[in-house]
């Protein structure tokens, strides 16, 4: 029989052990709750108001898990008949928690942790494809191709300012650095460039050949790369000077009719690194690749997608690009390591969509619907 002293000391060690194996279980708990996972948002309808390509909603999908299907988010953007009107953007800001959905109507910011709606807001003339500042506090929000973009507070929708190109404003890309804002329209083969301190416009690059369609630009922000109407393939131009630098056509692939946009080339996207310019073709329904470490950038390699390619954007890490048409191409290889399909195994396409990342509950970083060049240092 055990003593007194003998029982308690017993009792005491099997409790510390206890403790000790509690501690355990907890500090697994709380690695696995501050556990990274990478997301991929997709607002639909994405193509036009197109429903057989998703529905309507904010669909998730898990990147690193072969780009399966995680849930639906219900969304705003009705009309007054209360059918989806077309999503003409998206874009997210993990530090504020917010991700924002534009329509042809109104905008709409969504929590990213409660994902509730904050907020839906209508603007005069409508509303396009819009960027937000890094810092998360503006969004430059196009008119539905009318005249002006609206300067909005992200926090409550509550108008800054509005800034006049008479362009018919259509996309937009908040440059990495803060400063500056790239306003194309698709009436003018101008690029405006606005000043985000001043909130106005200061200065044009271009002209381009023909007007401006969908455009990205490098990390630096020395260089935008663009699609223009009539050309399969892009055009580059120097955004320290204003100056129109090189036509790029795409080679070995002939123009033809287009379902949508009226435009060879509607999407067009830098990898990360920037080591390669992407750009879509909408009638050979291909992805061209170009090895963009060289002025002007050169053809390499072309990829068949499964349909249409009006769109494309990538991971922050570069691993995969996302071609509109749904298509999961892993950049290393060329190949097609996956297809987005909904809760019903529906094939789900869309032109707005981006990388959110979270540690737990908690967003820590966003990607963009551009494919934004991300390199800032020489």
């Amino acid at each position: 029989m055990m003593s007194s002293h003998a029982l308690f000391f017993h009792r005491l060690m099997a409790a510390l052990a206890l403790l000790v194996l509690n501690a355990g279980f907890l500090g697994r708990a709380s690695a696995a709750d501050a556990e990274e996972r990478r997301l991929l948002y997709v607002a639909v309808p994405g193509i036009r108001n197109y429903l057989e390509y998703g529905g309507h909603g904010l669909l998730v999908f898990d990147i690193d898990h072969g780009h399966k299907f995680v849930k639906r988010i219900p969304i705003a953007g009705l009309d007054d008949k209360g059918k989806p009107d077309n999503v003409k953007g998206v874009c997210a800001n993990a530090a504020t928690q917010r991700l924002y959905i534009s329509t042809t109507k109104t905008l709409t910011c969504l929590d990213l942790v409660t994902e509730k709606i904050l907020w839906e807001r209508a603007y005069e003339g409508g509303c396009d494809r819009m960027s937000m500042t890094p810092d998360g506090s503006a969004i430059y929000l196009p008119s539905f191709e009318k005249d002006h973009w609206h300067v909005v507070d992200a926090r409550n929708g509550d108008v800054l300012a509005k800034i006049i190109p008479r362009s018919g404003a259509h996309n937009t890309v908040a440059g990495l650095n803060g400063k500056e804002a790239y306003l194309a329209g698709l009436k003018s083969p101008l690029l405006t460039v606005a000043n985000t301190k001043e909130l106005k416009a200061e200065r044009t690059v271009g002209p381009f050949s023909q007007s401006i369609r969908p455009f990205t630009v490098n990390g630096r922000q020395t260089r935008c790369f663009v699609n223009v109407n009539e050309l399969l393939g892009f055009e580059v131009g120097d955004l320290t000077t204003g100056k129109p630098l090189h036509r790029v056509e795409v080679a070995g692939y002939k123009q033809g009719p287009v379902k949508r946009h009226g435009c060879p080339s509607h999407g067009i996207g830098l990898t990360p690194n920037e080591k390669e310019l992407w750009v879509v073709d909408a009638h050979n329904e291909h992805v061209h690749i170009f090895d963009a470490t060289t002025e002007p950038p050169k053809q390499l390699e072309s990829l068949k997608v499964r349909d249409e390619p009006g769109w494309l954007t990538f991971t922050l890490d570069g691993r995969y690009a996302y071609p509109s048409t749904g298509d999961v191409i892993d950049t290393a290889t060329r190949k097609i390591v996956a297809n987005l399909t909904d809760e019903h195994g529906a094939a789900v396409q869309s032109e707005k969509m981006l990388e959110i990342d979270f540690a737990g509950a908690q967003p820590v970083r966003n990607g963009d619907q551009f494919g934004l060049g991300r390199v800032i240092t020489p």
